[in-house]
């Protein structure tokens, strides 16, 4: 239960062998969150969890995900704000909650960007594959993907290892190359929306939200069925309001990328004003693109005759229509948007991983930064193989899934540790105030938890599984290697 003081993690990243460049700016943030945000769930979760759970009222899913995201991200925005320091809820839970709770936060994070950026590379994947078919370059099936009769996913592996080498170049270089790929991603964002609504069928929107049915498969086994209909004994269903909720839980994956952003506080000029727009800024941006994405594919096409095998949804609904010529754009600018979303998970990644590191819970050499560059590049290597690993053996539909709860684990704690540390430290400059901090804390809470149960029995116990590892390496690794702990050591035997 040991606690790391706010004015000890602001003091170790003067180390200079432990320092990162401060080079980001409140725009940085805004497109580093937009460019995040904006990848698999515009253009690949919108489609299929339309298909598979809510119908049309996806676009309300969205919404309740953004609300429940909104309220969270109001607590990240004072926790940043306060504390500058690379880690964004590992951080904040050393400083409220004590070590032991922040080694579970921090594991549980690298559980959502590490995941999460080898869903994406496999998203980039599947446009990809779209893109190339029925040309020379087409890959052979046991290339193209990792599910049915893949080997392995090749693109998916090559995205990884390339934006892994941007990474190690510097956060403004990564920045830049960012902000460039946004554009363009932003460009076929609105063209979407133009060109798709001169093909929405209002009669495609009724009923709006359609009628609660019985889920298909094996009759609502445990792992198969929303946690809480296994405790509170529901009929296992799609669609309807329970579709709707259960929808929100899934297309959470689709908002992971604000707290991105507030794992690189120590990287910006300054953190107390920038940090803040940058989470509420790109959040605000990214809810109204969601919503009017989804209401034109579900306006576009049956809700029922979505193509969500294929992995690019979106491209598909164009060409029902005859506009192979969008599907194609779409392709061109899912593929080349989701390589920066992939970039920026792993970036959260690597933050977290190297502030773990430089407290001594994970070994210390990894937190060296790279003398030219300024990046934590031992981490950022080990990190994109491992995300090349992973996306090149694994499908996305179960990374998706083991990605939210990660989150809204990470979001219920960062809720609740906001208030502790208005009452534990009452005298820190906050640049950033959560009003009605207990009423915004609580409602996130509850909403998160909500969420995190809709999801199936079988992500709770991988996710647990998960959890039972990270405690286990902590009390054989970390708690001894705590710098903090050896800290009180030396402080005893003086």
């Amino acid at each position: 239960m040991r606690r790391k003081s706010v004015e000890q993690s602001i003091k170790d990243t003067e180390e200079p062998e432990h320092q990162l460049k401060k080079n980001l700016g409140a725009l940085d943030l805004v497109v580093f969150g937009v460019g995040v945000i904006i990848g698999a769930g515009i253009f690949v979760i919108t489609g299929q969890v339309a298909k598979t759970n809510a119908g049309p009222a996806i676009a309300l899913s969205f919404l309740i995900a953004a609300f429940a995201c909104g309220l969270a991200a109001l607590c990240y925005a004072e926790f940043a704000s306060t504390v500058p320091v690379a880690g964004s809820a590992y951080t904040f839970s050393y400083a409220t909650f004590g070590e032991l709770i922040a080694w579970i936060i921090g594991w549980d994070l690298v559980l959502e960007f590490t995941i999460g950026s080898a869903a994406l590379a496999s998203g980039f994947s599947g446009y990809l594959n779209t893109l190339l078919d029925g040309t020379a370059f087409a890959l052979p099936a046991s290339l193209r993907s990792a599910s049915g009769d893949g080997v392995l996913d090749l693109p998916a592996i090559v995205i990884s290892l390339l934006v892994m080498l941007i990474l190690i170049g510097g956060i403004k270089f990564s920045s830049v190359f960012n902000q460039v790929v946004v554009a363009i991603k932003l460009a076929v964002v609105a063209l979407v929306i133009i060109a798709g609504v001169g093909y929405v069928s209002v009669s495609n929107w009724t009923p709006f939200v359609p009628p609660s049915q019985p889920s298909d498969g094996t009759g609502g086994g445990f792992l198969d069925t929303p946690l809480i209909q296994t405790i509170l004994g529901i009929e296992p269903a799609t669609y309807g309001l329970a579709g709707v909720i259960s929808a929100a839980a899934l297309v959470f994956f689709a908002f992971i990328g604000f707290d991105v952003v507030a794992t690189t506080a120590e990287e910006v000029k300054n953190p107390q004003r920038d940090v803040p727009i940058g989470i509420l800024g790109s959040l605000a941006i990214v809810t109204v693109l969601y919503m009017a994405v989804s209401l034109i594919i579900t306006g576009m096409q049956d809700y029922r005759e979505i193509d969500a095998e294929d992995g690019a949804p979106l491209a598909t609904a164009f060409d029902a229509v005859g506009l192979t010529w969008m599907g194609n754009i779409i392709a061109i600018g899912a593929c080349i948007g989701l390589t920066v979303v992939v970039m920026i998970l792993m970036l959260g990644q690597t933050r977290v991983a190297f502030a773990m590191a430089r407290d001594g819970l994970l070994p210390r050499g990894l937190a060296r930064t790279h003398p030219t560059y300024g990046t934590p590049y031992r981490i950022t290597l080990i990190t994109g193989v491992a995300v090349a690993a992973i996306s090149g053996f694994v499908p996305l539909g179960e990374l998706a899934k083991l990605v939210n709860i990660g989150t809204l684990f990470a979001f219920t704690l960062v809720s609740i540790g906001v208030v502790i540390l208005r009452r534990t430290h009452p005298d820190l400059p906050r640049a950033f105030r959560v009003p009605a901090v207990t009423l915004v804390a609580t409602l996130a809470t509850v909403l998160c938890v909500y969420l995190m149960l809709n999801l199936e029995g079988e992500t709770w116990v991988r996710f647990l599984i998960w959890m039972a590892i990270g405690i286990v390496v902590y009390f054989a690794y970390g708690r001894s290697h705590s710098r903090l702990g050896q800290r009180e050591r030396e402080q005893a035997s003086q």
